[in-house]
């Protein structure tokens, strides 16, 4: 499982023209599933994403966690982040998993977040054409990836 964290100040979700998920200040989290995802790369990346102190505490420095902040999380399903541009420049997405397998895994996560953060999450809608704005605050945007825990 892989995610890629952008600190926010701002960020919507928006499908045929409606907002689907909108957050104020907190962490916009694209996230990408492959076949190989278990259950614990999923409580191990939600408590990663909750604690990870990337928000500036009273000195200025990135010290405090989401959590910490009250802020919130919008989370977009994107199975781009599993490109593989090794050969040619036409990316492929065979590590990427398909629906059947992505939907109950992406589902856990938001139920997983939801329980690390005490509260309800934003999310985009999966599999749709979606359109995301947002406004970077930083900017800090941090790529995570569950079988490289480094």
């Amino acid at each position: 499982m892989r995610v890629v964290i952008q600190r926010v100040s701002r960020a919507s979700v928006t499908v045929e023209e409606k907002i689907c998920g909108k957050i104020n200040e907190g962490l916009l989290v694209f996230i990408g599933v492959e076949d190989s995802d278990t259950e614990e790369d999923i409580k191990w990346l939600s408590n990663k994403i909750v604690q990870m102190r990337i928000f500036n505490d009273e000195n200025g420095v990135m010290n405090r966690s989401v959590l910490e902040t009250s802020g919130n999380i919008l989370l977009v399903s994107q199975f781009t982040l599993h490109a593989s541009t090794k050969k040619g420049n036409r990316p492929s997405y065979i590590k990427a998993s398909k629906g059947d397998f992505a939907i109950p895994m992406y589902g856990k996560m938001i139920e997983q977040l939801q329980a690390d953060m005490g509260k309800p999450i934003e999310t985009g809608i999966f599999g749709a054409d979606m359109k995301v704005e947002l406004l970077n605050d930083g900017p800090v945007t941090i790529v995570v990836d569950s079988k490289n825990r480094e």
